[in-house]
C-alpha cells in the first residue's frame, strides 16, 4: 500500500444515515481534491476507495483487479468476516478468469430477457395477490414492508428457483445466523454445518421431483458435466448465493423506490400519467438510491494507475456504489432525483463488467411491476408517517426502511 498519512484516513464502510443523501464524508472527500482516496478497513488496514463514475467502471471491468475473496490480504469489511466462506463452493462472485467465465456462463440463459419476459405472467400474479392481501387490513396504517416488499421477492425467487418460499426463509435465517450472529468459530463452523444440511436436503428434495425451473436444469447440467451424480455442495452454493442476493437486495429496493415516490408527489403524478416511462424511472431510482454501501471489493493483482494513483498489488480496492453514481462528472445534477432523465447505462446500480449482476433483468422486472400495479390500484398510497421518522437499517450490505407504514 503507497504511503498515506493513515491516521487522517476515514473509517469504512461509509454508511448512510439519510435515504436520499451522500453520507457526508463522500463529500469532504470529494471537496479535497484527487479522484482515489485511502480509507481504513475494521482490522486497521488501509485500502483505496473509489468514487467517480469512470474509474469505477474501469475498475470492474480490469482483469488485474481479483474479486477471490480469499486470497491473502483481500479487504474485509469485518474482522475474520470472510472465514465464512471456507465452508462453503466458491461463490460465483468470489472467481476470476475462466473459472468465473465457465460458472457464469452455465447460469447465464437463466436470467435472460426471453426467460424473465416469460415469468412477467407469474410475478404480476404475484404482485396483486399481495396487493390484495394488503388492501384487505381493517386496520391502518400498514407496513408495506412486511405486506409487499418482503413476501414479494420471496414468493418470485419460489418461483424462479423452485424452491419452496419456508425453505428460502430457512436458508435466509441460517445465513444470518452463521455471517452475523456466530461468535467463535465452532459456532460458525456449526452453524455452517446446520445451513448445509438443510440445502442438501432442498437439493435432495428436487433431485427426487424435478420440475420446469432453474434448480432442476441445474441439477441436470451438473449430472452432465460430471457424468454421475449431481455436486449438491456446489449447488447449495449457489442457491445460497441467489437467495442472498434475490431477497435482501430486492426488499430494500422495492420499499426505498415506494418511499422515494411517495415523497415526491410531483415525480409520482408524472409516473402514473405516462406508464410507458415505468422502465425509465426504475432507471433513475437504481441510479439515485444505490442500496449498497459497501463495495464492491476488489483486490490489484500487479500495479495500476487509476485516477493518477498508482495503486500497488495487494493493495485492497473499494468500488461503493452511491458515489458513483452521484458523480456530477457523470450524470448533470446527480443529487436531483427525476424520473424524466435520459437513462444512461454509466449507472453502477448492478456493478459493471465480467460481475455484473446476473439478476439485474428480474430486478427491473419486478420494480416495473409493483410500481405500476401498485399505483395503479391505490392510486391513493400515501405515507403515514413523517420520512424523518422512518427506521432505517442494513439488510445484509443492503440499506432500506426496517418498516414503511402506509395508508390510503
Amino acid at each position: 500500500m503507497n504511503e498515506i498519512a493513515a491516521d487522517a484516513a476515514p473509517e469504512f464502510p461509509i454508511l448512510r444515515t439519510c435515504p436520499f443523501s451522500v453520507p457526508e464524508t463522500y463529500r469532504k472527500l470529494d471537496e479535497a481534491g484527487g479522484r482515489v482516496h485511502q480509507v481504513r478497513m475494521s482490522d486497521g488496514r488501509p485500502a483505496w476507495l473509489i468514487t467517480k463514475n469512470e474509474d469505477a467502471r474501469a475498475v470492474l471491468s480490469d482483469a488485474r483487479f481479483s474479486s477471490e475473496k480469499l486470497r491473502p490480504g483481500f479487504p474485509e469489511l469485518s474482522p475474520g468476516g470472510l472465514k465464512a466462506l471456507t465452508y462453503f463452493s466458491p461463490f460465483l462472485v468470489n472467481m476470476d478468469g475462466p473459472e468465473h467465465s465457465q460458472a457464469r456462463r452455465a447460469v447465464l440463459g437463466e436470467f435472460s430477457v426471453r426467460k424473465i419476459n416469460a415469468m412477467k405472467p407469474r410475478i404480476q400474479d404475484i404482485v396483486d395477490t399481495a396487493i390484495d392481501r394488503m388492501l384487505e387490513q381493517s386496520d391502518r396504517p400498514v407496513d408495506f414492508v412486511a405486506h409487499l416488499a418482503n413476501p414479494v421477492p420471496t414468493l418470485v425467487l419460489e418461483a424462479f428457483l423452485g424452491v419452496p418460499a419456508d425453505d428460502l426463509d430457512t436458508i435466509e435465517r441460517n445465513t444470518e445466523k452463521m455471517l452475523r450472529e456466530a461468535r467463535t468459530e465452532d459456532e460458525q463452523r456449526a452453524a455452517a454445518e446446520g445451513l448445509h444440511a438443510h440445502l442438501d436436503s432442498v437439493i435432495a428434495a428436487k433431485e427426487q421431483n424435478p420440475a420446469d425451473d432453474f434448480l432442476s436444469r441445474q441439477i441436470e447440467r451438473s449430472r452432465r458435466e460430471r457424468g454421475g451424480a449431481a455436486d449438491r455442495f456446489e449447488l447449495a452454493s449457489l442457491v445460497q448465493l441467489l437467495q442472498i442476493a434475490g431477497h435482501a437486495s430486492s426488499a430494500a429496493m422495492i420499499s426505498l423506490s415506494v418511499l422515494t415516490l411517495l415523497a415526491n408527489p410531483e415525480q409520482l403524478k408524472q409516473l402514473t400519467a405516462d406508464p410507458d416511462g415505468t422502465p425509465a424511472a426504475v432507471e433513475e431510482l437504481l441510479r439515485f438510491l444505490s442500496i449498497t454501501d459497501t463495495g464492491p471489493l476488489r483486490m490489484a493483482l500487479e500495479d495500476v494507475e487509476i485516477g493518477g494513483v498508482r495503486i500497488r498489488a495487494g493493495d485492497g480496492v473499494i468500488i461503493p456504489t452511491l458515489p458513483a453514481n452521484r458523480d456530477a462528472d457523470a450524470f448533470p445534477d446527480p443529487d436531483r432525483f427525476d424520473i424524466g432523465r435520459t437513462p444512461d447505462t454509466r449507472h453502477v446500480a448492478f456493478g459493471y463488467g465480467a460481475h455484473q449482476c446476473l439478476g439485474q433483468n428480474l430486478v427491473r422486472a419486478e420494480l416495473q411491476i409493483i410500481l405500476d400495479r401498485l399505483f395503479h390500484r391505490v392510486p391513493d398510497l400515501r405515507l403515514a408517517v413523517d420520512p424523518s421518522a422512518l427506521p432505517f437499517k442494513y439488510f445484509g450490505q443492503f440499506f432500506g426502511p426496517g418498516e414503511l407504514p402506509v395508508t390510503w
